[in-house]
């Protein structure tokens, strides 16, 4: 029988205090449709890019993993699927990952540092609730634990359509919103300029949109849109500004090639509101219509930075 403990934080804090132990930053779990991804701020300034090979090399249950500086992100099933861990080739992944009563558990298993890592590191983030510690790991050992967080739910915003010729920059707003709105309490999870079609006409300058992510708990989307379109409507420029709104982890695929056309050509509001409708997408006027070509368009490359930025020219 498996001997467990369950320790909240603190409680990993006082009985670990040793220069082998490296606190994560910050553990977030977003839930959609039988999907979790696991955001997870790791200690390093860099990240570890050793730790995201070795998770998606052992864990069936992970889909993606990729990091953006000390910002690691695993998208997962749901599920159970044992780790079968080897030294070097194999040495720490998820085993396990459940919902239950508000709550995300997932189970961490790793060999020797990668098990501090699986325990005790983890455990110490903000975010976490509790550990459940079967095994602390270090040395030659393996160490085990389930780390329980709440659960969160994704919401992006696309935004275009804020600036002028004269002044103003759609980015550093939709910046300024994401900030706003994290010291009201909403978790700003990123910002991804989406450049659109170069040769537009009705361009300011650089003709670019905005995807704003965020992690909110359950019952907050309204209270986060209506801010957001408050906050807009008081420091917005331009007469023009749209929002887009994408519940969820995944992109449809329709959305990304909409984004796509809408960085090779001019496209209209006819059409992003019938792409919008069809997908179950909520396109909101702000302070007018022509943002919502630009808005939605960010939504469908939010987890593609390459392809974001990409300029397509004229053939």
């Amino acid at each position: 029988m498996i001997h467990m403990e369950l320790l909240s934080p603190n409680d990993l804090k006082e009985k670990f205090n040793t220069p082998w132990i490296a606190p994560y930053q910050k553990v977030i779990t977003l839930v959609d449709d039988g999907l979790v991804e696991l955001i997870e701020y790791h200690p390093c300034p860099s990240g570890s890019h050793w730790m995201i090979y070795q998770y998606q090399n052992s864990s069936e249950l992970i889909l993606t993993a990729n990091r953006d500086g000390n910002k690691h992100t695993y998208i997962s099933k749901i599920g159970k699927a044992p780790l079968e861990l080897k030294a070097s080739f194999n040495a720490a992944g998820i085993e396990e990952i459940s919902v239950n009563d508000n709550e995300v558990k997932v189970v961490h298993a790793g060999l020797a540092g990668a098990g501090v890592g699986a325990a005790m590191c983890r455990g110490m983030a903000e975010g976490v609730k509790r550990v459940e510690l079967y095994e602390t790991g270090g040395g030659s050992k393996l160490g085990k634990a389930a780390v329980i967080t709440p659960i969160m739910e994704k919401v992006v915003i696309g935004v275009d359509d804020t600036d002028t010729k004269d002044e103003g920059a759609t980015w550093t707003m939709a910046h300024n919103l994401g900030l706003k709105l994290a010291n009201e309490g909403f978790e700003y999870l990123d910002h991804i300029i989406v450049q659109l079609y170069p040769h537009n006409p009705h361009k300011t300058q650089n003709c670019v949109s905005v995807a704003l992510s965020f992690a909110i708990m359950p019952g907050q989307r309204d209270e986060l849109i209506n801010r957001t379109i408050e906050i807009l409507k008081e420091d917005s420029l331009s007469d023009k500004t749209s929002i887009a709104i994408l519940d969820g982890i995944m992109i449809p695929e329709e959305l990304r090639e909409y984004s796509i056309r809408t960085k090779q050509n001019m496209m209209s509001i006819e059409e992003a509101e019938k792409i919008a409708e069809k997908l179950g997408i909520e396109l909101i006027s702000v302070t007018g219509s022509h943002g919502k070509i630009g808005a939605l368009a960010a939504l469908g490359l939010y987890d593609d930075c390459e392809e974001a930025v990409k300029v397509y020219h004229d053939n």
